[in-house]
């Protein structure tokens, strides 16, 4: 099997240090003793080594410490042994060197617009959704991230797959989600969704998602192909139902504040390799979909394909939920029609 099949994305966290002797901004300026300091970046990620996410991220350390000649090192660790991706988020708004890959529902509680781009069944595939976030409209919100919460998004290219429903009982229709109670990304476009879709959204760290359907605390969760076979759901849900209803794309973001003390080089070099690393993660998880079914089939599970468009239509309630999303949406769909 593949080194990167595993566990999902939802987020991964970078925690940033400069080392050497003084303090972080006196070892950025070069001073401390040392005419050439070395930063270290210690990555955390709440799925496996063998994730799609974590093999962009080892793509990213390779570069990184190859360009700065090993005086930008990498570390890299997995399993959530760095904590969650709020707290970090927070940490980086504050003021500490840290940041995090977060997708763009829980950016939302910063920049309010990037929320949508997580709106069900707005993009089609991976091509989608990059020409929204390669515009002027996502550059703009990216740059009033970093004036006012000072969030610095060095790529957010950082794409994990379509989201479908693992149950028990398989999915055909919104009204087989009835009573059902289906752990999803605490965050509003995805609690909504759920609710539209006529599930119960239950929030509950990644992590318990296994003993929570195991012990019947929830009845399933919703999840891309990666995180649902890295986190053996197999072995305790027997349907996979191919709903489609969230492109899952998360972003690379740091502390701009911490960002901006560095050297301009290493600022390039770190926004260059974290675009090169989302494009090598994406691009497994893009090849892979096939391979993750046919795995997830032979443990046992069911993979169902049912028609999209009954939750298509329950869904399009959800972006009135939001102050400006309907208009934002048809902005974005004349984007992608472009």
């Amino acid at each position: 099997m593949k080194k990167f099949i595993s566990m999902m994305s939802l987020s991964g966290i970078f925690i940033l240090t400069a080392c050497g002797g003084g303090s972080d901004e006196e070892n950025a300026e070069g001073s401390g003793g040392a005419e050439d300091p070395t930063y270290s970046l210690q990555v955390g990620i709440v799925v496996s080594e063998n994730d799609p996410m974590y093999e962009g991220l080892e793509t990213f350390k390779e570069n990184v410490e190859d360009r700065t000649d090993g005086d930008l090192e990498v570390e890299i660790f997995t399993d959530s042994s760095l904590g969650d991706t709020p707290d970090i988020q927070e940490q980086a708004i504050s003021g500490a060197n840290v940041g995090t890959l977060a997708d763009a529902a829980i950016m939302a509680d910063y920049k309010e617009e990037l929320g949508i781009l997580q709106g069900p069944y707005l993009f089609e595939d991976y091509e989608d959704i990059q020409k929204v976030t390669d515009s002027d409209l996502f550059n703009e919100w990216s740059a009033d991230l970093a004036e006012t919460q000072n969030l610095q998004i060095l790529s957010f290219n950082w794409y994990q797959g379509a989201r479908h429903m693992v149950t028990n009982n398989e999915i055909q229709t919104p009204e087989d989600l009835q009573g059902q109670n289906i752990r999803t990304i605490g965050a509003d476009i995805f609690t909504e969704t759920m609710s539209a879709m006529g599930a119960n959204p239950t929030g509950m760290d990644w992590a318990e998602v296994y003993s929570g359907i195991q012990q019947g605390a929830i009845d399933g969760a919703e999840a891309q192909h990666s995180a649902t076979h890295g986190a053996s759901l197999y072995e305790v849900a027997d349907y996979v139902s191919k709903t489609n209803h969230i492109q899952l794309i998360t972003g690379f973001v740091v502390g701009a504040d911490w960002y901006n003390n560095l050297p301009e080089d290493y600022k390039e070099i770190l926004v260059e390799e974290a675009n090169t690393g989302g494009e090598d993660a994406s691009e497994i998880v893009r090849d892979s979909t096939e391979e993750y079914e046919s795995m997830m089939e032979e443990e046992g599970m069911t993979i169902a394909e049912p028609d999209v468009e009954p939750f298509r239509e329950a869904t399009k309630g959800v972006y009135e939920k939001f102050d400006g999303y309907p208009e934002l949406r048809e902005e974005i769909l004349t984007l992608i029609e472009e």
